[in-house]
């Protein structure tokens, strides 16, 4: 399988494949990916008008430096015909929504491995964002994170999931789901993607930022968004802020002082610093030199 790499997607923008006007602005935003939707935005009769957009909004989104998303449909013969239409060059990923299991992931990797050897797509090219959206599959999270190097992310489907459980969709009742998903996606190695409350109020720029930072804290490692003022306040939180980084650079540089004398743990600042924080200053210079890499790519 390609991509071993995980990907940097701090900032997901949704838009509807059939509204050209979108496309183009979501093109222009600088999210580290866009998600051409066939799903929700998208009436049922204009379905096979949507799969019929996505060369031309694959091409506009490709060409501002974004990766390629599209959010297909669950039910079997559109999911079908969507995966026909979403796998072929220029698209990285494709969104899985209302997955309930393993088992799924298997069958829906078994068609898009067909396809790409069909177009002479390269093998494990395109890669799954997950939707949990059940309270079945949320018991199922880490089997379904595992079952095919092609996930990359998951994330709980806020309304779907709490319609299904039968509660509010809001930050205090949905807190608990979400960190179920953030656990099994990082056990794996796989981005968690989302944030602790609604997206919706996308008129609320300070507020959202907010919500922003508190999501990166909680673990999530990017998120999707709605309308582009969005992406902004995502790619600022999901960046490593120059404290931190300087950070980072003061324990690696001391660690390797110290391991240079031959000790282990050492003092930084009127704090010990073990292993964990050595492995997370690390982590912080990796995440740099990715959106470095992305940012010059997109250049």
């Amino acid at each position: 399988m390609t991509n071993a790499v995980p990907p940097l997607w701090r900032s997901l923008l949704y838009v509807p494949v059939t509204s050209e006007r979108f496309v183009a602005s979501a093109a222009r935003r600088g999210a580290d990916a866009v998600i051409l939707d066939l799903e929700d935005s998208i009436p049922p009769d204009r379905k096979a008008d949507a799969r019929a957009a996505l060369p031309g909004a694959v091409e506009a989104v490709g060409a501002s430096g974004s990766d390629v998303v599209v959010r297909v449909n669950a039910d079997l013969r559109t999911l079908a015909a969507d995966l026909e239409a979403a796998v072929r060059p220029g698209v990285d990923a494709v969104c899985l929504p209302k997955i309930r299991s393993a088992d799924h992931v298997l069958l829906i990797a078994e068609a898009v491995d067909a396809l790409e050897r069909e177009r002479s797509i390269p093998h494990g090219h395109l890669r799954f964002i997950v939707l949990v959206e059940t309270v079945a599959a949320l018991a199922l999270a880490t089997s379904i994170a595992e079952a095919h190097p092609r996930v990359a992310a998951l994330s709980l489907g806020d309304e779907d999931f709490a319609t299904d459980a039968g509660i509010d969709a809001s930050e205090a009742t949905l807190a608990g789901p979400k960190q179920q998903v953030i656990f099994a996606a990082h056990r794996h190695r796989r981005l968690a993607l989302g944030t602790l409350d609604t997206i919706a109020d996308y008129g609320d720029t300070h507020g959202f930022a907010a919500l922003a930072y508190r999501s990166r804290r909680f673990g999530f490692d990017g998120a999707p968004c709605i309308h582009p003022s969005q992406v902004a306040p995502l790619n600022a939180a999901f960046t490593p802020s120059d404290d931190e980084a300087a950070r980072a650079e003061a324990i690696l540089a001391a660690h390797e002082a110290a391991e240079r004398e031959g000790r282990g743990a050492f003092a930084l600042d009127g704090r010990m610093i073990d292993a964990p924080a050595i492995v997370r200053a690390r982590a912080v210079q990796d995440r740099l030199r990715q959106i470095g890499l992305k940012s010059g790519a997109s250049r």
